[in-house]
C-alpha cells in the first residue's frame, strides 16, 4: 500500500505558527513520524507541501495510479478552494481530510469546509495522531475491511 499525504499553504511553519495551536513540532518532525509508521506497517507514504494551489492539484490530479488513497490538509484552502474540492471528486481515490487543531472552536470561518463534502470523512483537532488515524482508515478500506 502506498499513500501521499498532501499539506496545504502555511503547514511549512509548523512548530513556528501559532504554537498555541499547533504545538511546538515541525513538519519535518510530522513528516519523520508517518514514515516511522509506514516502515513499522510496511506500507509506502510520499509527503508533499504546498503554498500554492496549483501544485495541490497537480499533485492529487498525478496521485492517480501512483497511490492507494490521500491524506490531506488543505489548510485555509479547506474554507474556499473549489478547484482542490474538484479535484478531490474528479479522482476515484480515497482521500481524508485532516486537520490539527479543532477548527470548531476557531473563528466562524474555518467552521464551513468545502471539500469535506467530496472526502471519504475528516479528523479535526487531534494533532499529528490526526494524520496516523486517517491512514489507518485509508488502510483499512484500501484492505477491504470498510465498506
Amino acid at each position: 500500500m502506498k499513500f501521499l499525504v498532501l499539506n496545504g499553504p502555511n503547514l511549512n511553519l509548523l512548530g513556528l505558527r501559532e504554537p498555541g495551536i499547533y504545538g511546538s513540532k515541525t513538519l519535518t518532525d510530522l513528516e519523520q513520524d508517518l514514515l516511522a509508521f509506514a516502515e513499522n506497517e510496511q506500507i509506502e507514504i510520499v509527503c508533499f507541501q504546498s503554498n500554492h494551489e496549483g501544485d495541490l492539484i497537480d499533485a492529487i490530479h498525478e496521485a492517480v495510479n501512483q497511490y492507494d488513497g490521500i491524506v490531506i490538509n488543505p489548510g485555509a484552502f479547506t474554507h474556499y478552494s473549489y478547484a482542490i474540492r474538484d479535484a478531490i471528486a474528479s479522482i476515484q481515490l480515497p482521500v481524508i481530510e485532516v486537520h490539527i487543531s479543532n477548527v470548531h472552536t476557531r473563528e466562524e470561518f474555518r467552521h464551513t469546509s468545502v471539500t469535506a463534502p467530496v472526502t471519504m470523512g475528516q479528523i479535526i483537532g487531534l494533532g499529528f495522531i490526526g494524520y496516523i488515524l486517517a491512514i489507518r482508515a485509508l488502510m483499512d478500506k484500501v484492505g477491504g475491511k470498510q465498506g
